[in-house]
Order: structure tokens, then C-alpha cells, then sequence
């Protein structure tokens, strides 16, 4: 699962860093912590290693179904480009098929293979809304992102409370209010 070689050259940075920041990094507390630090920083990226157009690839049928389909509530866990601090939240979903259907459990996948790269919640948004259109060419996509960002909660202007929304529509969600609206209802919903 991880890279020998690059959790040996990422440890020794986290070593360096740990030191530079005044630490001991050889106190029992510390020992192993450069090796864990590069090996989660692996996980939490390792985004860069999946295509997500192929993932949804491998599960496309086709379905006369015409109506929208939605995949709300799943889990966001991303790292922020600008400071490399969690931000985490909830991903909403939603596209009209135009005669073909994915795996459901392949749109929190397309989401998780965006997610776990270094990034920002806009791009973040796009990027799953293009890799659903793309891949599916449905009658529209809507995404709908609501994460904490670490970097505004822990450090800088401290809001722990404060909340980012970000959206991204195509075709009828872009065009038409009433499926756009539809959409924000069942995704505010609490249908379960």
C-alpha cells in the first residue's frame, strides 16, 4: 500500500521538519512519527494514483430511467493546497441520465478520488461535476459541497463555526429553476 522509497525520503523531511521546529525528534513519543506522518500523507493523497473517469467507466449500464438520481451525504476528507490542513464536510450529487446509469457506490468513489489529492473545495466541486458529465453525458449534474476548513477554523481568522458551500450545475440544473430547486429540497431533506 505504500511506497517504500518515498515513505524512507518523506520521513526524512518529517525528521528535519519536527528538529526545525524546535522538537527532539528522537524522544519516545517521536521516534516513529516521521515514518507515520509520510505514510499518512500518502493515504490522504492518494487520489493522484486513481483516474476517475475510469471508475465510473467500469460501471456505466444502460437504463431508460429519466429521472433524477441523487447520491447526497457522502463523506468529504481533503487536505487544503494553500496551508495542507484538513477540510471535511459532505458531497451532494445528483445527474439526469440520458440513457445510461453508474454504480452508485462509484459516485462517492469519483469523490474520493478528487478529495484525496492536495486541493480546493471549488476545484473540488467542478472537478466532480466535469467527471460526471463526461463520463455519463447526462441531461445534467449537480454538485453541492459543504465543508470546515481547518485552515480558517485552527489558524488564521479562527471561525470554528464557519461553514463552506460550494455548487456546480450543468444542463437542466443550470437551465431549469424547478429541477435546480428539486434538488436542493430532497438534498436538505431528511427522507431516511
Amino acid at each position: 500500500m505504500y511506497n517504500d522509497e518515498l515513505t524512507q525520503s518523506l520521513s526524512t523531511h518529517f525528521h528535519s521538519v519536527i528538529e526545525q521546529l524546535g522538537e527532539d525528534p528522537n524522544r519516545e513519543g517521536l521516534l516513529k512519527t516521521p515514518e507515520r506522518v509520510a505514510k499518512a500523507m500518502q493515504f490522504l493523497t492518494h487520489g493522484y494514483d486513481i483516474n476517475p473517469d475510469d471508475l465510473v467507466a467500469q460501471a456505466i449500464f444502460h437504463e431508460a430511467y429519466s429521472e433524477m438520481v441523487i447520491v447526497k451525504d457522502i463523506e468529504v476528507y481533503s487536505l487544503c493546497e494553500h496551508h495542507m490542513l484538513p477540510f471535511f464536510g459532505k458531497a451532494h450529487v445528483a445527474y439526469i441520465p440520458n440513457g445510461k446509469i453508474v454504480g452508485l457506490s462509484k459516485i462517492p468513489r469519483v469523490v474520493d478520488a478528487y478529495s484525496r489529492r492536495l486541493q480546493v473545495q471549488e476545484r473540488l466541486t467542478i472537478e466532480i461535476r466535469d467527471c460526471i458529465q463526461r463520463t455519463l453525458d447526462p441531461k445534467g449534474v449537480a454538485v453541492v459541497i459543504e465543508c470546515c476548513h481547518m485552515c480558517m477554523q485552527m489558524r488564521g481568522v479562527q471561525k470554528q463555526n464557519s461553514v463552506t458551500t460550494s455548487s456546480a450545475f450543468t444542463g437542466l440544473f443550470l437551465s431549469n429553476d424547478s429541477t435546480r430547486k428539486e434538488f436542493i429540497n430532497l438534498v436538505q431533506a431528511k427522507l431516511h
